[in-house]
């Protein structure tokens, strides 16, 4: 990704039509780093300082609706550099509509601000990340371990976690 690249060099004219692009890029024109499509559902990559602002927008918004967050996950991309994508899929009931926003994130001290005041379920989806990923949420009302003991060493899901390792 070339971070002096316009909103037009990253998305293509196929993604113009899409409204949740248009009405993004209408509030915050430098939020989307990259957007694609696949199967007919849409994934927008968005800066990480930007995130929160963009679900309150999405969730807000009365023609776009996102106010049900089914998911938060991550993904490991190690040994690639950013390492971690923190993934959020949203579902718009009126109208009927699918979106996953990526962040993101470096592999030293991984950080995010949480979405627990936007979507409050939220709440379980970011711990699980932070106690099997090792990604912190920023701002969460009760971040600790959700699956592991509390004396767990490191997080499992990661891919440079030993096979034979902590305990």
């Amino acid at each position: 990704m070339n971070p002096d690249a316009t909103p037009e060099d990253i998305m293509p004219e196929t993604f113009e039509t899409h409204k949740a692009c248009q009405r993004i890029r209408e509030f915050d024109a430098q939020a989307i780093e990259d957007a694609r499509e696949f199967r007919g559902e849409l994934t927008l990559t968005i800066r990480a300082s930007r995130l929160r602002g963009i679900c309150e927008f999405l969730r807000d918004m009365p023609d776009l609706n996102f106010k049900y967050l089914s998911d938060v996950t991550a993904v490991d991309l190690y040994p690639a550099e950013p390492r971690f994508e923190v993934v959020y899929h949203l579902r718009s009931l009126e109208p009927h509509a699918i979106l996953r926003l990526k962040v993101r994130l470096p592999g030293d001290n991984p950080k995010i601000e949480t979405v627990v005041p936007v979507w409050p379920g939220a709440n379980a989806f970011e711990r699980e990340v932070c106690d099997l990923m090792g990604i912190q949420f920023e701002g969460h009302p009760f971040l600790r371990r959700i699956l592991l003991p509390e004396d767990w060493e490191g997080h499992p899901l990661r891919k440079d976690y030993p096979t034979t390792g902590y305990r």
